[in-house]
């Protein structure tokens, strides 16, 4: 795919070497540019898609807090998408100043903690707070699950940023089990400049609207990426698909008794899908012998699923997974169209 590829600095750059003559009447379309949002695709499929562009992003810093690892990083204001009753509406980057991203993981298996565990953010400069905010749970391309939020500052200058992640409010399994309950704070010092800003690399793409999606950025902090079918614990007993997402289902072993997994993941780089609500009913010759909701969770070896307790599962059992709720989570470009419909997804166990 053929990109274009410039920072900021080098756009500003030439639009102020234009004659005033070459610029008049044009300053709309040159700051459309210069903030680097070309316009939506219009005709964009209801699946993952190739977005108009892709944006770099300047690490603010790692840190130890309690028992999770944090990171704070930054780019370019820009619009993404929230969900709103079942479809997503968008919001605009206005005037902020910048996109402000978190992550949490497990510093021991690297495992993003992709839950909307109450994260927070609070932005002070001398001693003044200039911004405080619940950043949305986001999906995005090439960074997959993350916090972020367009933010506004007060200019250049060094502002202390704290993130307080809540406890996990949702089952914690294996060596998780009794960790990540408690909430932990982590303190950033960032330089801001909107001069480092416009350094952040800015690609065009081509290819925008075309299936498909943008590889993961390479960075020094672990990303969503759920376990390979392969890599999953117990029995793989199916997998399907639903408005874009495969779902892996397995079935594996809690506390001595069969336990249901169900593992969404996003198409190509196999991102996990949570705040979703799933249930499942199993049949076995005629008969249910399961019809319940599935509890949201976290596990070392399955990582983000949805899964429970299960009598047991036998080949030829008929399984069908309904998606009661889909990802109530906030979308950067190309996935604002995708996992808005999903239909139940019914299997043959294996």
């Amino acid at each position: 795919m053929d990109r274009s590829q410039y920072t900021r600095r080098a756009l500003l750059g030439g639009v102020a070497g234009l004659g005033a003559t070459a610029t008049a009447g044009c300053s709309g379309l040159l700051e459309s540019q210069a903030v680097g949002e070309p316009p939506v695709v219009e005709e964009r499929p209801n699946a993952v898609y190739y977005p108009t562009h892709v944006e770099g992003m300047e690490m603010i810093g790692m840190t130890d807090a309690g028992d999770r690892q944090i990171g704070l990083m930054y780019s370019y204001a820009h619009r993404f998408w929230t969900m709103d009753v079942g479809d997503t509406a968008r919001v605009s980057a206005g005037d902020a100043d910048a996109h402000l991203m978190a992550s949490v993981w497990d510093p021991d298996t690297g495992q993003v903690l992709p839950v909307r565990s109450g994260l927070s953010v609070a932005i002070e400069r001398d001693g003044q707070t200039i911004d405080e905010r619940t950043p949305w749970t986001m999906l995005s391309q090439n960074m997959g699950f993350h916090y972020g939020d367009n933010v506004s500052l007060d200019g250049d200058g060094t502002y202390t940023v704290t993130v307080e992640a809540g406890g996990l409010g949702i089952d914690r399994l294996g060596a998780f089990a009794d960790r990540f309950a408690e909430p932990v704070t982590a303190e950033f010092e960032w330089e801001f400049s909107r001069s480092r800003r416009n350094e952040i690399s800015f690609r065009q793409l081509d290819g925008a609207g075309d299936p498909g999606a943008l590889d993961p950025m390479e960075m020094k902090m672990p990303l969503s990426v759920a376990p390979a079918r392969e890599d999953l614990p117990g029995r793989i007993v199916g997998t399907g698909e639903t408005g874009d997402a495969t779902l892996v289902v397995a079935v594996t072993d809690r506390g001595g008794e069969p336990y249901l997994a169900v593992a969404p993941r996003t198409p190509y780089n196999r991102y996990v899908l949570p705040a979703m609500s799933l249930s499942a009913t199993l049949t076995r010759e005629g008969e249910a012998v399961l019809d319940d909701s599935l509890s949201a969770a976290i596990d070392p070896d399955l990582g983000y699923h949805y899964g429970t307790a299960v009598d047991g599962v036998d080949s030829g059992d008929e399984l069908t997974i309904a998606v009661d709720s889909v990802p109530q989570i906030a979308r950067h470009e190309g996935y604002e169209t995708a996992f808005l419909s999903m239909p139940d997804v019914e299997l043959t166990v294996e």
